[in-house]
């Protein structure tokens, strides 16, 4: 399993947002992590529970606490608006 780590592709497997991908932001503490879909995917920039998100193989390089502008640059440098863009999808 990938870490928990700033930077890391994640997507959401409850609530909502469900099967959305977004971009882990902030650590907040033992059981949460901010995350954003930087304005690309629809996940809105909120804490949410470590129990309610799996972590991808993906990693962008951005600072803790970036803004979604900076993120979306970072996406956009390592070529993945279209993997974040796409909500996952399960086979059935």
């Amino acid at each position: 399993m990938a870490a928990l780590e700033v930077g890391r592709v994640i997507v959401k497997i409850a609530g909502r947002e469900a099967l959305q991908k977004a971009v882990i932001i902030d650590l907040v503490d033992q059981n949460f992590v901010l995350i954003s879909g930087a304005g690309i995917s629809p996940v809105k920039r909120r804490r949410c529970n470590i129990k309610h998100i799996r972590p991808l193989e993906h990693l962008v390089s951005i600072k803790r606490g970036a803004k979604d502008e900076d993120v979306q640059k970072a996406l956009e440098k390592e070529n993945m608006i279209e993997e974040i863009k796409t909500p996952l999808r399960i086979g059935l």
